[in-house]
């Protein structure tokens, strides 16, 4: 993704749920979500192991107009990672979680 939809993104985003102090009342936070074309949401960020861990990562969620501007302008490159993700998950399996977190990415 290239950092022009990456900055776009978030300036055209809704929380994914209605926030009191955010927004004012929940017609509000509605009217936001209809007008955005993103969905924005903190979830727990997980282990190799899928532990939910103590800080949250963002979760993004693309509709509309953010769908057409991703596939047609922020795509900067693609890779199949089927079989990264088949190796890192059978090394979880037997144990070897070395060397599945070395297979992350940095």
């Amino acid at each position: 993704m290239d950092r022009a939809g990456f900055e776009w993104a978030p300036a055209h985003a809704a929380l994914s749920h209605f926030r009191p102090g955010v927004q004012a009342d929940r017609d509000q936070w509605r009217a936001e979500v209809a007008d955005c074309p993103v969905r924005v949401r903190w979830d727990p960020d997980r282990s190799i192991r899928l532990e939910a861990q103590p800080w949250r990562a963002i979760q993004v969620g693309l509709s509309g107009e953010a769908v057409d501007r991703y596939v047609d302008h922020w795509i900067v490159d693609m890779a199949d990672v089927t079989e990264l993700a088949r190796s890192t998950h059978s090394a979880v399996l037997d144990g070897r979680t070395e060397e599945a977190l070395r297979q992350l990415p940095a």
